[in-house]
């Protein structure tokens, strides 16, 4: 086993992952705005809001063409680069992402070209259902690719057959509704609303500082302060929830995100700020808020946060269990009649995973030392300083942007719209909530590691048989390639914001007006 395949991989992954990811939310939330948008056409059937919808829907076009561009290789990277992980889960991972392309994505296909070419030939009201069905389609299609990550977070509904040697799914509403899931999409979700908002309060506040396209730059805004509001609102009460999720089914992913290396008397505390240092296992300087932790994490005054070194603990037992079931299965390969091997496994299949983590350090799990199964026991520690400060960024950028769209919405109220500092201050925020995007996850997925899927198959089985030279030119080919993307991305959407809202009526003129017809006896004047 090649462990430089194996970073080299996740390297790969991680890359365009986080690339993708920069055009997904966005998509996610402007998508629904442009929905908000062309509602207030239908209704007051005034032209400037065609006009608003239509240039902010060019906008999000050469944001959604990235992002499906960008999507597509994700998943082919399943089955290039992690192909033992595709045999070994793709019954269970696999159904929510074919679900994804036939439901959602045909959705969105058969959709998005309706709504950019059909607004002269579709009625008002048909054009509006068109947009909110490319909405619901891009929606739907992040909601079946988080059930499918929330499984990795959280493998419920599945068991592992020992005859196949594969995880086979059992119970797929268990899958459907996998409460980590649900709060993953929830949340991920909100914070695209909030990048959409930010896109479009920024981009009208540098109209407004120019003096350009007030009337249309008034309007943007004062939609996108009370969506972003909202959405930065729920950001921070769904991102609770999906700590709440944490407590039950990711222990040791709360804990490193905390940087809580011992279990604290109930309720615990919340470490505000800290140093967490992974040689002395200790978090210096830490400043912490009595009892916050404890009541966010479980909804009580009594509930236990397990620290750190107590999950470590737990990790040993479960490994020396995991070798019981590891053994229990090499005899039922070499007999699959054999019952009383069946019987064993059946009692420790629980653990089967972590018995694996040991072949990272022995070659057979079934020769581990005491301080290899130690050393497996710490490997099961994420990087706990990148968890703490990752956390520490998203949240503390979540609680800017409340401030930031309810000091917008105030303004917009008060008909402030052209308030100088604000308006800087909303350009200069425009970034801040893609940092808070890509930080979060990786914290969702630093901090899942060692696991592929969580407690049950390690990362680093999951990869497929290639080589270190393979893994780079792949590596430098995607780099390239999807700079270039950004390149001509980033230069689209700069050329159709120089050129504003109204280029189009601006290049082929007004509409001629349809003269009315004179009255009976009305004398009109000569030409």
């Amino acid at each position: 086993m090649d462990f430089a395949v194996v970073d080299l991989s996740r390297l790969q992954f991680a890359l365009t992952a986080l690339y993708h990811f920069l055009f997904v939310p966005l998509t996610l939330g402007l998508s629904f705005m442009l929905v908000i948008m062309e509602s207030i056409y239908v209704m007051t059937r005034r032209p400037i809001w065609r006009t608003i919808t239509r240039f902010w829907g060019a906008l999000f076009g050469v944001n959604f063409v990235l992002g499906v561009a960008t999507g597509i290789t994700m998943e082919f990277q399943f089955g290039m680069n992690w192909s033992y992980y595709s045999h070994y889960v793709g019954d269970i991972f696999g159904a929510p992402l074919a679900i994804e392309g036939l439901m959602a994505f045909f959705l969105e296909a058969t959709f998005v070209g309706l709504m950019f070419f059909g607004w002269d030939k579709l009625k008002p009201v048909t054009h509006l259902f068109v947009t909110f069905m490319v909405a619901l389609g891009t929606n739907l299609s992040a909601l079946w690719i988080l059930i499918a990550n929330g499984w990795m977070q959280n493998p419920v509904g599945s068991t592992f057959n020992p005859d196949t040697m594969r995880m086979e799914i059992t119970d797929f509403m268990a899958v459907l509704f996998n409460p980590v899931a649900q709060a993953k999409f929830v949340h991920t979700v909100s914070a695209g609303y909030v990048i959409a908002a930010v896109f479009v309060l920024g981009i009208s506040a540098f109209y407004l500082l120019k003096g350009k396209h007030r009337g249309f730059a008034r309007r943007s805004m004062t939609v996108a302060a009370a969506f972003g509001l909202a959405s930065s609102l729920s950001v921070v009460v769904l991102g609770d929830e999906s700590g709440y999720a944490l407590t039950d089914n990711q222990k040791m992913k709360l804990a490193a995100l905390e940087a809580m290396w011992r279990t604290e008397e109930a309720p615990a505390g919340l470490t505000l700020i800290g140093f967490p240092s992974l040689e002395d296992r200790e978090t210096h300087y830490e400043i912490k808020v009595p009892w916050v932790l404890g009541l966010m994490a479980t909804r009580s005054l009594n509930g236990e946060v397990m620290g750190i070194l107590e999950l470590v603990a737990v990790a040993e037992d479960r490994i020396e269990s995991g070798v019981v079931a590891y053994d229990a299965l090499e005899k039922i390969k070499a007999d699959p009649t054999d019952a009383v091997n069946r019987g064993v496994f059946e009692t420790h299949r629980n653990d089967l995973g972590y018995g694996l983590l040991l072949k990272r350090f022995v070659a057979d799990p079934r020769e581990a030392t005491a301080d290899q199964i130690q050393q497996a026991a710490w490997y099961t520690v994420p990087n706990v300083p990148l968890m703490f400060w990752s956390f520490r960024i998203m949240a503390g950028i979540g609680f800017a942007m409340i401030a930031l769209f309810a000091t917008a919405f105030i303004l917009c109220t008060l008909r402030k719209h052209e308030t100088k500092w604000f308006l800087r201050l909303a350009v200069l925020a425009i970034p801040l909530p893609w940092i808070a995007a890509e930080v979060g996850w990786i914290v969702a997925e630093v901090g899942r590691q060692p696991w592929a899927v969580e407690g049950v198959l390690p990362t680093f089985l999951g990869a497929s048989s290639l080589t270190v030279p393979q893994l780079w030119t792949t590596i430098i080919g995607f780099t390239l390639f999807y700079g270039v993307l950004a390149v001509i991305e980033v230069g689209l959407l700069l050329h159709l914001i120089k050129k504003g809202p109204f280029a189009e009526q601006e290049a082929f003129g007004p509409r001629p007006e349809t003269p009315a017809a004179p009255l009976p006896g009305m004398r009109t004047a000569p030409v």
